[in-house]
């Protein structure tokens, strides 16, 4: 029988991790193949957390219990993996549902592509409206930039995936997930692999639905750290960035410097003015907001702090990583939710 090792970060979760716990352990799995532990990486938690899973190992003694000290998300999955004992490892997250057969999903396309590592599309829905507009702005091109992970419908190779499958012997080899990474650690995990010779897989078949920050500040900060943690994987593999990562950023300094050069210079506040009409025509169209007023200006309110979130944090990754060479900002080093 082959064990499968579900591996997962938390920290602070009392208001999600029984609902998480309930669909991990309802996983339809073939139990004449297949047997199930679940090791949760818990970062010291002050809220409750912590009773609610000794309650439920009490109930279930395949969940497993793992202090993190690092408190981050790639210490909690690497003292995880430390500990698995399965041939296979699936990273599931506690913000995430999942379709009742997401991990049979997960173990069938690893064996059958032989990829280093597989996963599904990234699917955000949520709860509320605000939620849920923030879900169509992360969906949406002109917040993804037209990246691949968000197709729900796409089969085939990627750059990276949604949380992701791997099998124990391929982490191990790779060194598992960067602890110098607070964010993107599972986009710089991909891209060894990659250039160690493996294929990222994306099926459309393994479904989750993430559960998207619920204000927009949340929201600004969370790709704020998502644009400044680009900057040392950047960094780190001498790689240029791309198109997609680089536009936020680009945007955001031109924006940046025409605004203060408006306020001396007529030219600047034409160009200034130019950029600012451009870029709200298409914030318009991307969000609807004409056919659906109010829906469309939530959806706008997010792709804005998407894009200003990104770009001023990638700015703030190139000046302390790259031009003023010091480590992290303490705010940047702690991680949002």
């Amino acid at each position: 029988m082959m064990v499968v090792s579900v591996i997962v970060p938390c920290r602070n979760e009392a208001r999600y991790i029984d609902a998480f716990l309930e669909s991990v352990f309802a996983q339809r799995l073939d139990a004449a193949r297949y047997s199930l532990e679940v090791l949760v990486a818990d970062g010291r938690s002050n809220d409750g957390t912590r009773a609610k899973l000794e309650e439920w190992q009490r109930r279930n003694p395949a969940l497993v219990i793992i202090d993190n000290i690092g408190l981050i998300v790639s210490t909690g999955l690497n003292a995880a993996i430390q500990r698995a004992t399965g041939s296979i490892i699936v990273r599931m997250d506690v913000h995430t549902t999942y379709d009742s057969n997401y991990i049979t999903g997960c173990i069938e396309a690893l064996l059958a592509t032989g990829s280093a590592c597989v996963g599904g599309p990234w699917r955000a829905i949520g709860k509320t409206e605000r939620q849920n507009a923030i879900a169509d702005a992360f969906m949406s091109r002109f917040g993804s930039g037209g990246a691949l992970s968000r197709n729900v419908d796409y089969t085939g190779p990627v750059d990276t995936v949604y949380l992701g499958s791997w099998l124990r012997e391929t982490l191990l080899a790779a060194g598992g997930f960067d602890e110098a990474l607070v964010r993107n650690q599972d986009d710089e995990l991909n891209l060894r692999l990659k250039r160690a010779g493996g294929q990222i897989w994306q099926s459309a078949d393994i479904r989750s639905y993430y559960v998207p920050r619920d204000s927009y500040g949340a929201l600004f900060r969370q790709f704020h750290q998502y644009g400044y943690w680009k900057v040392p994987v950047i960094r780190k593999h001498r790689l240029p960035a791309s198109p997609r990562q680089l536009a936020p950023f680009l945007f955001v300094a031109t924006f940046s410097l025409l605004g203060l050069g408006s306020l001396v210079n007529s030219i600047a506040q034409l160009l200034f003015a130019a950029l600012l009409v451009t870029y709200l025509l298409g914030i318009a169209a991307a969000s609807g907001i004409l056919a659906i007023p109010r829906r469309g200006m939530r959806i706008s309110a997010a792709l804005i702090c998407m894009h200003f979130g990104y770009g001023f944090g990638f700015g703030r990754g190139l000046l302390d990583f790259i031009v003023l060479r010091r480590g992290p900002s303490a705010q940047a080093a702690r991680l949002t939710r």
